[in-house]
């Protein structure tokens, strides 16, 4: 079992040879520009990576990267074991990740608070308090009740 330093150094080299290969390597039109590497993760034995990617474009386009990613991973394999000098290259597995998905609603839950926000300002700019603006007895006034 290897530790958690080694297999963060790993991970950091998969995910930077990955990338530059599918910058300059990988001359299969459905990886383009618009495929990027965001993190990878090793397992603890050093025999399992796998590789979030996120792609720019329509749901085509992702279904497209995803087909061309699955037909380098031999290609993209080699170039890591070159780079890692292990005794054994770890197997890739490319999985899409959901930060832009998540990222999208959290944006649309704000824009839905902040319409709340503004039709409940727009609702009190006229209103007035229920009471007294200050609902609080001060200490002076109990006597001031008291005398009358």
């Amino acid at each position: 079992m290897a530790d958690n330093a080694r297999a963060k150094r790993l991970a950091d080299l998969i995910r930077e040879v990955v990338a530059q290969k599918l910058q300059r390597g990988i001359k299969d039109p459905r990886l383009g520009t618009h495929v990027t590497i965001t993190d990878t993760r090793v397992t603890g034995d050093l025999r399992e990576a796998t590789v979030f990617y996120t792609v720019y474009g329509d749901d085509e386009e992702r279904a497209a990267a995803a087909a061309g990613l699955e037909s380098a991973k031999g290609v993209l394999r080699s170039a890591v074991g070159a780079a890692a000098g292990v005794k054994f290259t770890p197997t890739l597995t490319f999985v899409a990740d959901a930060l832009p998905d998540t990222a999208r609603t959290i944006e649309d839950l704000l824009d839905k608070a902040r319409a709340s926000d503004a039709k409940v300002r727009e609702v009190s700019a006229g209103a007035t308090f229920a009471g007294d603006a200050d609902p609080y007895k001060k200490p002076g006034e109990d006597e001031d009740d008291a005398a009358e």
